[in-house]
């Protein structure tokens, strides 16, 4: 049986990652054809990419075969299999919940997801059903009553066969009506006015009998006219849910000549509709501000002359010119000029950061990614200082703000496990109702009351028992959540992680570059006997001139440095191959030159690590010296010495973690233990985990997820298997880097530990908001159903079940205002 990986993205070009399920689909319909025994999945990292790995009987099928069929696969699924992600405006967790059912009955769609925030997802089969197809229901059902059919929801485009709308929202609630986006509102007062006219006709002795009845008639046409189109809608959906139970209550009141009562019913859970919708649209706004950063134009030099164009238009390579007070149209690099940017919009930074143009434009141009922060500047951010000039590295549609809006919005429609246990309970909480309602209509048989009776205290319990706020609960707390991460510049990726991360209380961290600057210094050269520093530095500089990892920089740099002006001199290498947490080899003048730490020297071919060599290497790295041992063909050079510092935020963050509740944090670092134990004491962290190849980490995240879970702290690039084994990946510096955007559950934007403390608070602030949402609607339902059975009238129940919502959303709009933990050094 022989074995073929081949790179996800050249079979599903479409596909972003190993969750979408036609990673699934693929390896389910290559595990049937004859010869192939297996197909799976590899997770990959910022040198491997993801990969399909096949296993096949060689006897049977040749590796060009495997490779055709594989392909012939992939292009069916992204022939037949289209995804959408777009913005339909927000409403009503029971109209989110219509929209959803109505669009699943359609045939071809496989899955949908619609938050109240207003983000739709949908899968479908391009086979039995078309985007455009979808995008007329979605505008109709997401229309309200009165508004115009012809605005449709945005503009969808095909993205190698998964469709992601990136435009913001159309019109799905922009009109709303006559009298515009507030139409429900004022539908609610006027219903409010009519009601307490009639109530003050009836008061009046001599007044006409008929008056206060057209006043009553007038409430219930104003009050019951979004109820009665949202209870259709949600019918012909197969769904009975509260607007249906309302209108049955309030045409029950009037049978019995109740009309007051009716009209109170209806106006009560009007202006309570429409208050609740104001309150999720703000939550809404806050995350639509992210998407109107960015400018509409920006200044380019193009062939000598200074034009003004649409951001669409801008081109990767373009030259952009900003002035002071500007918002910068793109991401990128500056080539010309010095100033100071405010990027809190997108890391969620406080003080401006400074910047500088590079000194090279041609291979900062081949390594955006690799960039120092002080060069590169993103798209929507706020050039304060001076006149700049930046080369443009990412299209409008591809830029760091462009992937935070779509993610952000993605978010909302990734269900979170109380959502999952809502979704389940109303399954069956809702039939009990019905079942208790049509016993309770039966209750003339056994007491001794007139039907009428009866009727009314079953349509009052109908209205009591409606998991009107348990439905509003969660989606509430993690819009807002969300909403208020991605102001301070941390990506939640849905209510999920929001959720998982505010109940840990263990968490990881990388050390290299996230609990240390991540740039290490030289701080010592030891030559073996008989070697001159020089030629250990010429050999050292030239391997690792070849290498991008943050040591081998530290060694050219500094060993440049060192050098002055014999630098001259320094040989070429060549053919660098890395050894997976160990070292690097390479060649020069065409003899071979081993890099890395003593263990290597055990697995390669050559004369042992001499006593010497060994000692000098115990000695530094008892000092907490990271240590590189250099062989050159047959003989040992020496020893270099290099120190990454400790972050000056890392220690104040741990502090600041333990004051929120988490109780164990651990360092794992493939440095020696001895590093390992002196940067975990310099920063305040108990437990330090040293030595450990990167499937080593994976296994202690393992063991730490068998105790209790736990999140892993990383770059989110040489950590994405660990931070993939966690509970929650947490990525740092995540600000422009694609890698880490993708693989993160969570992403700090900035490179900055102290948006740790924001991220870990406000998950626990929005868990208990959800936790405090749940009982309090859970705990009015429990008092409205027996209060009701045993003689509380409509209308007060109707006013503690609205109050209930209201309160339910208001308080997780708190969320909004949510300050992050103190940042000072204690």
């Amino acid at each position: 049986m022989h074995k073929k990986q081949i790179v996800l993205g050249v079979v599903l070009p479409g596909v972003p990652d190993l969750q979408d399920k036609c990673v699934q689909r693929i390896t389910e319909q290559l595990g049937t054809k004859i010869g192939i025994d297996d197909a799976h999945s590899i997770e990959g990292d910022e040198n491997r990419p993801n990969k399909l790995c096949i296993h096949f009987d060689p006897s049977i099928l040749s590796l060009t075969d495997v490779r055709d069929i594989t392909r012939r696969a992939g292009a069916r699924l992204e022939a037949r299999y289209g995804h959408a992600v777009r913005r339909i405006g927000a409403m009503h967790a029971s109209k989110a919940s219509a929209i959803e059912s109505r669009l699943g009955r359609l045939d071809g769609v496989l899955e949908v997801v619609v938050s109240p925030g207003g983000t739709l997802r949908v899968e479908y089969d391009r086979q039995l059903i078309s985007v455009d197809k979808i995008e007329d229901a979605v505008g109709e059902w997401s229309k309200q009553p009165g508004e115009k059919s012809d605005d449709h929801t945005g503009h969808s485009h095909e993205d190698e066969g998964h469709e992601k709308d990136h435009d913001h929202a159309g019109h799905g609630h922009a009109h709303g009506g006559i009298f515009g986006p507030r139409s429900e509102l004022i539908f609610a007062v006027l219903c409010g006015v009519f009601l307490l006219a009639g109530w003050l006709l009836e008061m009046v002795t001599g007044a006409t009998d008929w008056l206060p009845l057209v006043c009553y008639g007038a409430a219930y046409l104003f009050g019951g006219y979004y109820t009665v189109a949202e209870a259709i809608e949600k019918i012909r959906a197969g769904k009975f849910e509260i607007d249906f139970l309302m209108i049955v209550a309030a045409a029950g009141a009037a049978t019995l000549g109740a009309w007051a009562e009716g009209a109170l019913l209806l106006f009560l859970f009007s202006i309570g509709h429409a208050l609740e919708g104001f309150a999720m649209g703000r939550a809404k706004r806050a995350i639509k501000a992210l998407s109107e950063l960015a400018p509409r134009t920006a200044r380019v030099r193009r062939d000598g002359q200074k034009l003004e164009v649409a951001v669409e238009e801008l081109r990767v390579g373009d030259i952009a010119i900003v002035k002071p007070d500007e918002r910068l149209p793109a991401d990128g690099f500056v080539v010309r000029g010095e100033t100071s940017i405010d990027q809190a919009p997108i890391t969620g930074e406080s003080a401006p950061v400074d910047k500088l143009p590079v000194a090279d434009r041609e291979s900062a141009a081949a390594d955006p990614e690799g960039v120092a922060s002080d060069h590169r500047v993103f798209a929507g951010t706020i050039n304060q200082a001076g006149a700049i000039e930046v080369q443009v590295t990412k299209t409008s549609a591809e830029n760091t703000l462009a992937r935070v809006v779509t993610m952000v919005n993605e978010a909302e429609t990734r269900t979170s496990p109380t959502q999952k246990f809502t979704k389940r309970f109303e399954r069956y909480f809702v039939p009990a109702v019905i079942t208790t309602v049509v016993l309770l209509l039966f209750a003339p048989l056994v007491l001794d009351e007139a039907f009428s009776d009866s009727f009314y205290r079953a349509m009052a319990v109908l209205v009591a028992a409606s998991p009107c706020a348990l439905a509003i609960a969660t989606p509430s707390a993690v819009l807002s959540g969300v909403a208020r991460a991605a102001r301070g510049g941390v990506l939640v990726k849905g209510g999920g992680p929001l959720e998982s991360l505010g109940r840990l209380d263990a968490i990881a961290f990388d050390k290299t570059g996230t609990l240390t600057e991540g740039k290490p210094r030289m701080t010592d050269v030891r030559p073996a006997d008989g070697v001159s520093k020089e030629e250990l530095l010429r050999i050292a500089i030239a391997v690792e001139d070849l290498s991008k990892h943050p040591l081998a920089k530290a060694v050219v740099r500094d060993g440049k440095a060192k050098l002055g002006t014999e630098r001259d001199g320094l040989s070429k290498a060549a053919n660098l191959k890395s050894i997976t947490g160990r070292g690097v080899q390479a060649e020069v003048d065409g003899r071979p030159v081993f890099i890395g730490k003593d263990e290597l020297f055990s697995e390669v071919d050559g004369p042992s690590l001499p006593y010497p060599i060994r000692s000098t290497v115990e000695s530094l790295e008892s000092e907490g010296r990271t240590t590189m041992i250099v062989r050159y063909a047959d003989r040992y050079l020496g020893v270099i010495g290099l120190m990454d510092t400790p972050r000056k935020a890392a220690k104040r963050t741990i502090s600041r973690l333990r004051k929120l509740g988490i109780k164990r944090m651990i360092m794992i670092s493939g440095d020696n233990q001895q590093v390992a134990d002196a940067v975990a004491k310099a920063v305040g962290i108990d437990e330090a985990r040293g030595d450990l190849m990167p499937e080593d980490k994976v296994d202690e995240i393992k063991k730490l997820n068998s105790d209790a879970g736990v999140a892993m702290v990383g770059d989110g690039v040489n950590d994405a298997p660990a931070m993939a084994s966690a509970s929650v990946g947490i990525a740092m510096g995540a600000a422009g880097s694609d890698v880490a955007l993708e693989t993160a559950d969570v992403a700090l934007m900035a490179d900055n530990l102290d948006h740790l403390p924001l991220a870990i608070g406000l998950s626990r602030a929005t868990r208990r908001i959800i936790r405090q949402n749940l009982w309090m609607s859970l705990g009015m339902v429990a008092f409205l159903v027996p209060a009701t059975i045993f003689g509380l009238n409509i209308g007060p129940a109707v006013a503690l079940h609205e109050g209930s919502t209201l309160v339910v959303v208001f308080n997780a709009l708190r969320l909004l205002a949510y300050a992050s933990p103190s940042t000072d050094g204690s």
